[in-house]
């Protein structure tokens, strides 16, 4: 005789909430700067790059959590976004898209890093960043940005193609970082990683 057993949900331990609550401090404190010029004057922030790490390194779930938590503090005011922006307002102005796709952006970032629950290697990490930090981001920004300020799809797509070789060189450092982190400090991570060989059983515990 057979029992069905009910799906696992995963569950958010005090851990993970700390460990949210802190990377949504790193991607606000990347903001502190404001805008900054590179690659022939091109104004970028580096807040992308938080949101990128908090894919790779806490995963899709506690990922979202932290996007999710610096984006309600955002909301209710609090002047946390590159600029000392804040407020409701700005989930109604030209870059509402791009806040969606913050959060959707951690979730694709965190499953592609962590595919089947192996180790990060750097290409699935760059893929990962790249998919889920610009391509995903952009994808949620742009049409949006081109409701707003009453343009083409077409005209918000080429003003944003500036920033591309800033987010990319962002997708870089994110990449470095957490193959530095997964050598140095694997317990950053709070996981345990499948072994390469196809056995079930066999795990390397990083915690």
């Amino acid at each position: 005789m057979t029992h069905d057993h009910p799906a696992r949900t995963p569950r958010l331990d005090t851990t993970d909430l700390a460990r949210a609550a802190v990377f949504a401090g790193v991607i606000a404190i990347l903001g502190l700067p404001g805008s900054f010029s590179v690659f022939g004057g091109v104004p970028i922030t580096a807040q992308t790059l938080g949101v990128m790490l908090a894919g790779a390194v806490l995963g899709p779930l506690v990922g979202a959590v932290s996007v999710g938590t610096l984006l309600v503090l955002v909301a209710v005011g609090l002047p946390l976004l590159a600029g000392g922006r804040g407020g409701a307002g700005v989930f109604v102005g030209p870059t509402a898209g791009y806040l969606v796709g913050w959060l959707v952006g951690v979730v694709v970032i965190g499953l592609i890093v962590h595919l089947g629950g192996r180790r990060p290697v750097w290409w699935r990490t760059f893929a990962g960043v790249v998919i889920g930090g610009v391509v995903v981001v952009y994808a949620c920004g742009i049409p949006i940005q081109s409701l707003v300020m009453r343009i083409g799809v077409d005209q918000a797509l080429l003003a944003n193609l500036a920033f591309v070789p800033g987010d990319l060189a962002k997708a870089v450092v994110a990449t470095v970082v957490v193959g530095a982190l997964v050598r140095g400090y694997p317990r950053a991570f709070r996981r345990t990683w499948a072994s390469r060989a196809a056995a079930p059983r066999e795990a390397v515990p990083v915690r």
